[in-house]
């Protein structure tokens, strides 16, 4: 993938995360600057996600530690357990904000 095809995917992608948080009428606050989406919850806890173009992966910071997930087959993929981002954010979201949250 080369870099423009890169940023659009993971600029879409973090689109989608914001509308389904808003859509999710969870008490979450966002903040979507440079590539960066930050979402903060009522506990003061705090979820990083952001683009890494240099090794053209998402980046996850989160209470229970940081992930990083890379482009295969079409779905972004942590390289550690193989879990697909939407499915691993809503569960972190789900445990920092205290609410069933789901990000589809």
């Amino acid at each position: 993938m080369n870099e423009s095809d890169f940023d659009k995917r993971a600029t879409d992608t973090l689109l989608h995360i914001e509308q389904a948080i808003e859509e999710s009428g969870a008490d979450i606050d966002f903040e979507a600057t440079g590539g960066i989406l930050t979402l903060e919850f009522v506990n003061g806890s705090k979820i990083i996600i952001n683009k890494q173009g240099a090794v053209r992966q998402i980046w996850v910071a989160a209470k229970s530690g940081g992930f990083h997930y890379g482009w295969v087959d079409g779905r972004w993929i942590n390289d550690q357990s193989g879990g697909e981002l939407t499915n691993e954010l809503s569960r972190l979201v789900s445990e920092q904000s205290g609410e069933d949250v789901s990000l589809y």
